[in-house]
């Protein structure tokens, strides 16, 4: 019989606390695996998309072909059907409790923690972090665009209260549309094959986090849920210097005296490293 390839062991406590007592701040960076903990469904691959949005699968539709802006110009009301019950959705889920253990856990470092994620949930928001500490690289479903557009304008989804067809997944409301020019609004996020979309309030985020690097001499790196097929959180992770700890409980490998594997999901990965960095054992944090 084969033997079955098994995951690394989870570090101990004292290999966590030794990697990262040098460090002055917190730079967390989170894919879609961040929020499965929180219920929120696990777009890896077709079939798990489908089971999310079972008419999609009837109908044969992929992710990549509904979370694109063609759609928005052939069917707006499916796509708003899929969106717009996503955008419910994140209203309505509340952040898991590693959240709340990142924020306690960055207030211990001289230059606090920063945000780098490609989820447009909102979750570190909701969490309590602060807006001005967060990088979306794929933008937010918390705002919206024009989908053609008439111009860089974005601005808040807050008014819109989509009222989806779920069997259907269909929009059964008004669309929404640009208060600039009355097309249809689209959410302010980067889809598959996208050049429509307005980067200014990611390119705002991004140039706040480059300001916040600059002043840092050996982050904390902690990455979650952070797949391979779009890695741009990963070599994100890979390329912020100091200690990377990468949770995940599929694709967990690095490599490195600098990096540690945690084979597992998100919460207990941040649980395992809060209780390796709690407050009576604070890191170093330098000058």
């Amino acid at each position: 019989m084969p033997n079955t390839p098994q995951p690394p062991p989870a570090p101990a406590t004292t290999a966590i606390r030794a990697l990262a007592q040098d460090c002055d701040a917190l730079l967390i960076c989170a894919g879609a695996g961040m929020g499965v903990d929180s219920g929120l469904p696990d777009f890896r691959g077709d079939q798990g998309f489908w089971n999310a949005y079972p008419a999609l699968g009837e109908a044969g539709l992929r992710f990549v072909e509904v979370a694109n802006p063609a759609t928005f110009a052939a069917d707006p009301t499916l796509a708003w059907g899929f969106y717009g019950h996503r955008l419910q959705l994140y209203r309505q889920t509340r952040p898991h409790a590693g959240f709340g253990a990142l924020l306690a856990l960055g207030a211990h470092y001289a230059h606090g923690s920063f945000v780098f994620t490609s989820n447009v949930d909102g979750q570190f928001q909701q969490a309590g972090f602060a807006s001005d500490r967060i990088v979306e690289c794929h933008g937010s479903i918390h705002h919206l665009q024009c989908s053609l557009p008439c111009s860089e304008r974005i601005w808040s989804a807050r008014d819109f209260e989509p009222d989806v067809d779920t069997r259907r997944c269909r929009l059964r409301s008004a669309l929404p549309r640009c208060p600039h020019c009355g097309a249809i609004a689209r959410p302010n996020i980067l889809m598959f094959g996208d050049p429509a979309w307005v980067a200014g309030r990611t390119e705002a985020q991004e140039a706040r986090l480059a300001r916040w690097q600059s002043r840092v001499r050996r982050p904390l790196v902690v990455e979650l849920g952070a797949g391979l097929h779009v890695p741009t959180v990963r070599l994100f992770a890979e390329g912020a210097g100091g200690v990377l700890l990468r949770i995940n409980p599929r694709d967990a490998g690095t490599r490195g005296t600098q990096a540690l594997s945690l084979p597992m999901r998100a919460a207990a990965g941040i649980e395992r490293i809060a209780a390796a960095l709690r407050p009576d054992h604070p890191p170093r944090t330098g000058v």
